[in-house]
């Protein structure tokens, strides 16, 4: 098949949604198929088409949204014209868009109107933008109606839409989206993240808890940050926080005003075989954050074998079984993660190893070759 993966985020960007565009996309690549991308320019500059290791990306001209880091916006005024003909070049059997802005909604429009099968995936909810919009509470309540009603009229317009869990789409369908979202996950390579048989992994000589993401208001590291300060000095908890971000600068001083920066390590964006080794070292994985669809970095520590704490937020109560393979935390509240991550580094570590274990058993339903399976049925005419 002709595979047309249109990505409003896209590497360079690094987010879940960005970094799944780009395996979809390789994955298809490798069974054969000729897969194209349509994805904003990640710097200033006309569009262009780019070669990723036979993967061929059109990028299309784009302009910083200034509040926020690095998302960029495609006008459509600039790039609409630029759309129409990419499809009378490719000419894809089928669309697979990510996101329903601007460059998501050209490409769907365009392909209903030449009757290309269209497959529409939400990686998206509202509170992943608000804290990047400088208005008040009034306008961000009357933005996020608004914001469903557009996402279930642009994907309304798709022969299939997806979300990466099924709470991912329950959610989408209590906020408008039609009553045929089916979920898919977004998978993972298990076993890259498992230490060889002859892997000699070091420990550090002190209890780790590791987080890795974005340093984004909705990832709630502060709260992470937090709970390290209320663990008592005496048991020499570090937390090795993986990522970058705009909250960097205010998490360092915070770090600091507890009293923990000698226990806290901000080791910036890791290469992937730093982070695999980072995973393995770790004694358990926090994610306190609240606007997680899936969480892919927590699936990938959980493939290490890594016991995981996790905010009882959206999706992430479906990754952690109380005291099986970590313990949920109430969001908001540093001292019940600080509990909950006593919890696990106070057992033994035959209760570690087997929590370990369990993570590893659970991911096994996440593997990426079924994912791969599932939208190669769904773009071959599956509803599912």
């Amino acid at each position: 098949m002709k595979i047309l993966i249109t990505a409003e985020t896209y590497p360079p960007d690094v987010n879940g949604s960005a970094q799944f565009a780009r395996r979809l996309a390789h994955g298809m690549l490798e069974r054969g198929h000729e897969v194209h991308v349509a994805a904003p320019m990640p710097t200033h500059g006309p569009s262009r088409v780019m070669a990723d290791d036979g993967v061929q990306e059109h990028r299309f001209r784009s302009h910083h949204a200034f509040t926020h880091p690095y998302f960029r916006l495609c006008f459509p005024w600039e790039i609409a014209r630029e759309v129409s003909h990419l499809f009378d070049e490719v000419q894809p059997d089928v669309v697979h868009v990510q996101c329903h802005y601007i460059l998501g909604r050209l490409v769907i429009h365009e392909a209903v109107r030449r009757g290309v099968r269209v497959v529409g995936t939400n990686h998206f909810i509202p509170e992943n933008i608000e804290p990047f919009l400088p208005f008040p509470d009034w306008f961000i309540k009357g933005y996020r109606k608004v914001s469903w009603w557009d996402i279930a009229r642009v994907y309304g317009r798709c022969d299939v839409i997806t979300a990466p869990t099924p709470l991912a789409v329950r959610t989408m369908v209590d906020n408008g989206v039609a009553d045929r979202a089916v979920a898919v996950s977004n998978g993972i390579d298990a076993g890259h993240y498992e230490a060889a048989a002859d892997e000699d992994v070091r420990h550090p000589d002190h209890p780790v808890v590791l987080f890795c993401g974005r340093l984004a208001v909705e990832k709630n590291v502060n709260e992470l940050i937090e709970a390290i300060a209320l663990i008592p000095r005496a048991k020499n908890v570090h937390a090795e926080i993986v990522g970058e971000g705009e909250q960097r600068e205010r998490l360092v001083r915070l770090a600091h005003e507890r009293g923990v920066a000698d226990r806290v390590q901000f080791l910036g964006f890791l290469t992937d075989e730093e982070l695999r080794r980072a995973y393995l070292r770790a004694d358990v994985f926090c994610q306190p954050g609240t606007a997680e669809l899936q969480s892919l970095v927590t699936l990938e520590a959980m493939s290490a074998s890594t016991p995981v704490v996790l905010a009882n937020a959206r999706a992430l109560p479906h990754l952690a079984e109380e005291g099986r393979n970590g313990y949920l935390f109430t969001p908001g509240d540093p001292a019940d993660l600080a509990a909950k991550l006593q919890l696990v580094l106070d057992a033994s570590p035959e209760q570690q190893r087997a929590m370990g274990a369990h993570s590893r058993a659970m991911v096994s339903q996440h593997s990426f070759t079924r994912t791969l399976d599932t939208f190669e049925r769904i773009y071959g005419g599956a509803n599912r």
